[in-house]
């Protein structure tokens, strides 16, 4: 089953992290996306820029509207997506645990249509 782990980060904390803090932090997620990669789970992966680059775009009766930013103000804001393919629910819970963004944020884990 495809499960797409969204991460869930708080920017302000992020940038405020030391060199050292910030070393760690990368350290971690080189490790964790290495081993999704020996198990052969991890199919994609990538970071988003911040919320305030983004745009939000509805169509309501064939009418563009976009909104530059970030729809909502929220503390944290969606940092990054993992696209992992694993036996079940499980085995998609116990990999985003292991997020170094769980330390600090939160992972929603979504099933994939298929």
């Amino acid at each position: 089953m495809k499960f797409l782990l969204l991460q869930y980060i708080d920017y302000a904390a992020m940038m405020n992290l030391t060199k050292e803090e910030a070393g760690r932090m990368h350290g971690a997620y080189t490790a964790w996306t290495g081993a999704m990669r020996k198990e052969g789970v991890l199919l994609a992966n990538h970071g988003l820029r911040p919320a305030a680059e983004a745009a939000t775009v509805r169509a309501p009766g064939g009418k563009r509207s976009v909104i530059d930013g970030p729809y909502a103000e929220t503390k944290e804001q969606i940092g990054g997506y993992f696209l992992i393919d694993v036996p079940d629910r499980a085995a998609a819970l116990d990999w985003a645990a292991r997020c170094p963004a769980a330390q600090h944020g939160a992972i929603e884990v979504r099933p994939v249509w298929e």
